[in-house]
């Protein structure tokens, strides 16, 4: 397990493949797009739009290299219009998705924040997911373990993990096994690899 980001099990499930690199991936890895009546290239981050979709491997390098050599056009067999900043707004949609999970698991009783709450999860063995901003000090965050056969969220800021609790920061967070954990986890995946600069292999830490 790297502190890099979320590291998630692999489990069976419905695949797809870029249109970058050519290679399938599990859903949960990927962004979807569909194309709007009027030609415009639309990021379908719940996946639930109607339509014929394609698929990117959930990072920027793809995502770049996708708007770059026109590969959304090859995908839909079509002319089609890439709004400009769609990399950014892609990237903005997801932060705000994983956001949005996290309080919702805050909600249900699933995620606590703060350190000293966070501590006594780690010690009753009830936290799954340790959750830790990127911008925290080191040495405060190294006080704190990933569970053991858990995982491990860094790729949000302090402001933005704020956001979930409704305070203005939050340095440690955790998510207990259950609930919307998994979803929280693999949505901060796909957020990792977006904000990422780097190649266009799998995401997994």
């Amino acid at each position: 397990m790297t502190r890099g980001g979320a590291e998630k099990d692999r489990q069976d499930g419905p695949e797809r493949k870029c249109i970058v690199t050519g290679e399938t991936f599990a859903k949960s890895d990927l962004i979807r797009f569909v194309m709007a009546p009027d030609g415009q290239v639309v990021a379908d981050i719940l996946g639930k739009l109607p339509g014929r979709g394609v698929y990117v491997s959930a990072n920027r390098a793809a995502l770049e290299l996708a708007v770059k050599k026109k590969l959304f056009a090859r995908g839909f067999k079509a002319q089609v219009t890439v709004p400009e900043g769609i990399v950014d707004e892609v990237a903005r949609q997801v932060l705000r998705r994983t956001i949005e999970l996290i309080s919702l698991a805050r909600k249900s009783g699933h995620a606590i924040g703060g350190y000293e709450k966070v501590k006594d999860w780690l010690a009753k063995e009830e936290a799954r997911v340790l959750i830790q901003a990127s911008d925290g000090s080191g040495r405060g965050k190294s006080k704190l373990s990933t569970p053991h056969r858990g995982k491990y969220i860094g790729c949000l800021t302090a402001d933005e993990l704020g956001m979930a609790f409704g305070r203005e920061t939050v340095i440690h967070a955790a998510l207990s096994s259950g609930g919307l954990s998994q979803r929280v986890v693999e949505e901060a995946q796909r957020l990792q690899g977006l904000r990422e600069k780097g190649g266009m292999g799998r995401t997994e830490g």
